[in-house]
């Protein structure tokens, strides 16, 4: 049976922006709707909130939900005027939000034992022709070749971080659980480090 309690403390302890953010999110922005902000978003695993509270100044109607308490009771605190609720991605968050215009979760899926259903729950509560933007760590021929080299698999596949990844995903992995779950139009792109070395990779897809 699935333990939801080992995602109820991530270790969040302040407001302030990871350094995933700091490459990740520009790259979020630019894939977002252009000229139109009039649209409803929600952030899944939305951590401390910095995300959603970054894309809410921008004009996004944002929820963000996450099922790590520490992370949603810091950012109910600091971002006022954006709403956050503790919810697990393995229920139904239709309860929480629907008719969703776009979705992004960033630096989630590698967490998740199910992460088809994850990918499952999105498709139900995005609208016709809504966006998905799914960003997760980087792994590629080279990349992988690197760790293997220098002898780094060890620290990549630590056992020593409690809720920590357990799922890898290349770009063929991610593309085939997209469109086995009816997404289309996937594409990637590539941030942090150096080409080929991606720190992660970026997709959007689109619900038909």
């Amino acid at each position: 049976m699935l333990n939801k309690a080992l995602y109820n403390k991530y270790g969040w302890q302040n407001k302030q922006p990871t350094d995933a953010h700091k490459y990740i999110l520009p790259k979020i922005i630019e894939l977002l709707p252009k000229n139109n902000t009039d649209l409803k978003v929600l952030d899944i695993g939305c951590g401390n909130g910095f995300t959603a509270y970054r894309l809410a100044r921008l004009g996004f109607d944002v929820t963000g939900i996450d099922a790590s308490e520490d992370g949603i009771r810091i950012a109910q605190k600091e971002y006022t005027g954006v709403r956050f609720e503790v919810a697990s991605i393995y229920d139904d968050i239709s309860s929480v939000v629907n008719n969703v215009d776009v979705v992004i979760t960033s630096e989630v899926i590698e967490h998740l034992f199910l992460p088809g259903l994850l990918i499952k729950n999105v498709h139900d509560i995005l609208k016709s022709q809504g966006m998905l933007i799914i960003t997760t760590p980087y792994h590629g021929y080279l990349k992988n070749l690197a760790l293997s080299i220098f002898n780094k698999w060890d620290l990549h596949h630590t056992v020593n971080w409690e809720g920590g990844h357990i799922k890898f995903f290349s770009e063929k992995t991610m593309a085939n659980l997209l469109s086995v779950s009816g997404f289309i139009n996937i594409s990637f792109h590539n941030v942090g480090r150096v080409p080929w070395l991606w720190k992660s990779m970026v997709c959007r897809c689109f619900k038909p």
